[in-house]
C-alpha cells in the first residue's frame, strides 16, 4: 500500500501558506513535492488544501490504494465524519469526498507530528520559496 503523508503551514492568521506531500511507494521510491498556496486564511485552512493537493497527486500518480497520513486531527477528523463545522473548510472536504471515491481502497490515518517531518520540512519549503520571490528586486524594462 502506499504511504501518502501531506502537510499545510501558514505564516500567520491570514498568511502565506505552503503544503507538503511526501510519498513512499515502498521498495525505496519516494516523492517529494512543495506546493505554494499563497495567501490563506490559517494554518487550518492550509492543512485542507494540502489534503486536496495529496489526493490529486496521488490520482495523477495512478495509486489505486493509499494510506494517508496527517498530524491535524481537524482534518482526520473531517474525512472520517465526512463533517467539518468551519464553513470555510466545506469546499475543500467535499472536493477530498468526491476525490476519494476515485480510489478502490483509502485510509487516513492521524500521526503526531514528530512522525509527519517530511510532509512537514516541504510545507515550510514551500512557504520559504514564495518568501524569498517576494524579497527579489523585480529586473528593470530595457530602455
Amino acid at each position: 500500500m502506499i504511504e501518502v503523508s501531506f502537510d499545510g503551514a501558514a505564516t500567520s492568521n491570514p498568511g502565506l501558506a505552503g503544503g507538503g506531500i511526501y510519498i513512499n511507494e515502498g521498495n525505496g521510491k519516494e516523492i517529494r513535492r512543495s506546493l505554494p498556496f499563497g495567501v490563506l486564511t490559517s494554518n487550518h485552512e492550509a492543512e485542507f488544501a494540502a489534503s486536496v493537493a495529496a489526493l490529486h497527486c496521488a490520482l495523477e500518480m495512478g495509486y489505486r490504494t493509499v494510506s494517508f497520513r496527517t498530524d491535524s486531527q481537524l482534518v482526520n477528523e473531517a474525512l472520517e465524519k465526512h463533517h467539518v463545522k468551519n464553513k470555510l473548510f466545506i469546499p475543500y472536504l467535499n472536493e477530498a469526498l468526491s476525490l476519494i471515491d476515485h480510489f478502490d481502497l483509502f485510509f487516513c490515518k492521524w500521526i503526531p507530528d514528530k512522525q509527519n517531518k517530511n510532509a512537514d520540512a516541504l510545507a515550510r519549503l514551500a512557504i520559504q520559496k514564495q518568501m524569498s520571490a517576494k524579497l527579489k528586486p523585480k529586473k528593470e524594462a530595457d530602455s
